[in-house]
């Protein structure tokens, strides 16, 4: 048994919050470089260098990439042979997170009631945590921040078995096409397909947080993810929305076993500034 003080736990999220909001992963960046280089349009290639240009201010002068900051999504990996000493672990996360975003000056946007008087919370707690008990006696944290304009153009379906594979492109094309340019594009399109309700909109989110042109091992999966993608970009939306040929850098699908009656897609959509980082403790 590895005994692990959650102050390290605090320590680390603190860390991660702002490197995830400063640093574009290396292969965002080069999904970007390709995009540059591929796009037809004089204004979406002008578009996607003012973005290339502008992660590099922001990892160069160590300054947020986006003004949207985002809710602090939180991946746990704890591995079963870890006995946590020194407080509680959730508790710990937060603090990691408030500090994080408050030392890192980074925007603070999460607000204490969905509907009613929305008062920011002026540290950007609570996270969004998502646990998983793995072997071993180690712990991984992801950080992804997400922010509002591509989370709000996500959905999801809970379509029948018989709509099949038809229905899952006519509702991935749909969704994105109704999101325009409003999720900033070029996108990051996270597909979940299966489970329950909770369950596809979870690895719809996970599947964000793959490399960009990383496929699903299944190679009749990782083919549909390359015949949407281009179906995806034939719509013509462009970087920024303003027309063009790159509307996504990739289409990531997870899979889960599902109810015999059932179907359910989950679709989140993920902005250029696809941010994500990682420690293991």
């Amino acid at each position: 048994m590895r005994e692990i003080n959650v102050e390290e736990i605090t320590k680390t999220v603190e860390r991660l919050c702002i490197e995830s909001n400063y640093y574009l992963p290396k292969d965002v960046k080069k999904a970007l470089e390709d995009a540059a280089e591929k796009e037809e349009s004089p204004l979406g290639k002008e578009i996607l260098s003012d973005i290339l240009k502008n992660q590099e201010i922001a990892r160069t002068n160590n300054v947020p990439i986006c003004q949207d900051t985002g809710l602090a999504v939180i991946f746990l990996e704890l591995g079963q042979d870890v006995r946590l000493m020194g407080g509680n672990l959730n508790e710990a996360i937060d603090e990691g997170v408030r500090k994080g975003y408050i030392n890192g000056y980074l925007r603070k946007s999460a607000v204490d009631d969905p509907f009613m008087e929305r008062k920011n919370t002026n540290d950007n707690t609570p996270a969004i945590i998502h646990s998983k008990i793995v072997p071993g006696d180690k712990i991984k944290l992801t950080i992804a921040p997400k922010g509002g304009g591509s989370e709000n153009m996500s959905a999801l379906a809970m379509l029948k078995p018989s709509d099949g594979i038809a229905g899952i492109k006519r509702f991935v094309l749909d969704t994105v096409e109704n999101a325009g340019s409003n999720p900033c594009p070029p996108i990051i399109v996270g597909i979940g397909i299966g489970g329950t309700i909770e369950k596809t909109t979870l690895i719809a989110k996970e599947s964000l947080l793959r490399k960009v042109g990383d496929h699903n091992a299944d190679p009749k999966i990782a083919e549909l993810e390359e015949e949407l993608l281009q179906e995806i970009n034939k719509l013509g939306i462009g970087p920024q929305g303003f027309g063009g040929r790159i509307t996504a850098l990739a289409v990531n699908i997870e899979t889960f076993p599902a109810h015999i009656a059932s179907m359910p897609v989950a679709i989140n959509i993920q902005c250029h500034a696809a941010r994500h980082q990682e420690a293991i403790i």
